[in-house]
């Protein structure tokens, strides 16, 4: 890989993000045109229409398990599953913006701990847009109050990264990771809890407190909406929606089939003819179609980035400009380096890829596994941003955001929780900070 290749490549990420941020052309187009472009400029030739076909292969799997889970979900939204649900979070929130953006983070932080991230856009999203759109509270808030602490949750050992990082160094004991982990995912809790109280009493301030008529949010459903709900079914449908989650979360059978099941289940059930049935689906097609389409988007970004080889290329590449003279450093410069690299990588490629190279070199300068293992984990609050996160997009488009929207409030909140990450890792021994 050239320095031209791996110039090309920071250029192009940069360039994806300036247009998405600033709204020059819409996600999807920047999502496909620039990492074919920039894989041209790059040199790859024809190779590049290879590249962008592996990513969306890659996805493959992603984008059948959230068309289904979207299509499960919608089906229990049309049903009304979530109206008893949603009265309940509305009268203990008592309209008030500062007590729903905390309830979102406390209740996204509780489902987070099945370590499944879908799982709990999914149930935070059902469960919170109708308040959100009964305050008029930013969607984006919702957002979020979701990711961010699904992101510190998932730093436990069976979440993504911190499963990954056992793999690969498999002399750290999982108990004792936990254990070390515990004060960094409290510092960050904390954090973000304080954000979202501080965002709460902004919009406090900018909406007021307002007196929910719980009748009258029921009221407001079209006629459409009232013709799908099934109230009778209530029980059969949360007994069924149990079943699902507990297949995927605790027997572990692939959660695509578990939710096409779940689905073809609750349509026999609540739907007793095909035109009824049908309708359920066309009314639930626009969000699978959408996420859908994003997802494979993302699919081009990525392959482009993995299957060339310019990520871990740029990766490689902020290694080498490493001093050897900063070796008593190594452990701070890993976890400063690990929030880029996870943001342009993914989980896979950092840990099984990356993270061996890096605990190598610093055993070389006398650390131990612990403290190699705990600054690997550090940087993992800029994946909160990053535009190669699948998920993102379905999330954004779930609680019907713009991307742009998100990242530009979540870009600050991620760099803020990065910077508590780094303060706790000097207190929790994990480095010594340069003087």
């Amino acid at each position: 890989m050239s320095l031209y290749q791996i110039i090309v490549g920071v250029v192009m990420l940069i360039v994806f993000m300036a247009l998405v941020l600033s709204k020059k052309i819409s996600v999807l187009n920047a999502l496909v045109i620039v990492p074919i472009v920039f894989g041209l400029i790059a040199g790859f030739g024809t190779d590049t229409f290879k590249f962008a076909v592996l990513g969306m292969l890659d996805v493959g799997p992603t984008v059948a398990m959230l068309a289904f889970a979207i299509l499960y979900f919608g089906i229990m939204l049309c049903v009304g599953l979530f109206d008893p649900l949603a009265g309940v979070v509305l009268k203990f929130m008592k309209g008030d913006p500062l007590r729903v953006l905390l309830g979102t983070a406390i209740l996204s932080a509780l489902v987070s701990l099945d370590g499944d991230g879908t799982t709990t856009v999914m149930i935070c999203g059902t469960a919170l847009i109708p308040v959100y759109s009964r305050l008029k509270i930013d969607k984006v808030w919702l957002a979020i109050f979701i990711i961010g602490p699904n992101g510190i949750i998932n730093l436990l050992p069976w979440g993504g990264p911190t499963a990954r990082l056992l793999a690969v160094m498999p002399q750290v004991d999982s108990g004792e990771l936990l254990v070390r982990l515990l004060p960094l995912m409290l510092a960050g809790l904390i954090s973000i809890f304080l954000i979202a109280a501080y965002v709460g009493l902004q919009e406090r301030k900018r909406l007021g407190i307002q007196d929910i008529n719980i009748e009258a949010a029921k009221a407001e459903l079209t006629e459409e909406e009232l013709s799908m709900r099934r109230p009778k079914n209530i029980w059969f449908n949360l007994g069924l929606t149990l079943v699902v989650l507990l297949a995927i979360i605790a027997v572990g059978i692939p959660g695509p089939l578990v939710f096409a099941i779940g689905s073809a289940i609750a349509l026999l059930v609540n739907y007793h003819n095909l035109k009824k049935e049908q309708k359920v689906i066309v009314h639930n097609a626009e969000g699978i179609i959408i996420v859908v389409v994003m997802i494979f988007g993302a699919g081009i970004l990525m392959g482009m980035l993995s299957q060339s080889g310019l990520a871990d290329a740029m990766a490689n590449g902020m290694i080498s400009i490493i001093p050897a003279s900063w070796g008593k450093y190594f452990t701070f410069i890993v976890a400063v380096f690990g929030g880029p690299a996870v943001w342009i990588l993914n989980n896979d490629a950092f840990y099984f890829g990356m993270v061996p190279v890096l605990a190598e070199t610093a055993r070389a300068y006398g650390f131990s596994d612990m403290q190699i293992a705990l600054s690997t984990l550090l940087g993992q609050n800029l994946r909160g941003f990053s535009p190669v996160i699948a998920s993102l997009y379905f999330l954004c488009s779930y609680v019907k955001i713009e991307f742009s929207d998100f990242q530009k409030k979540m870009i600050p909140i991620c760099f803020i929780l990065f910077a508590v990450y780094l303060l706790a890792g000097f207190f929790m021994g994990v480095y010594t900070l340069p003087s």
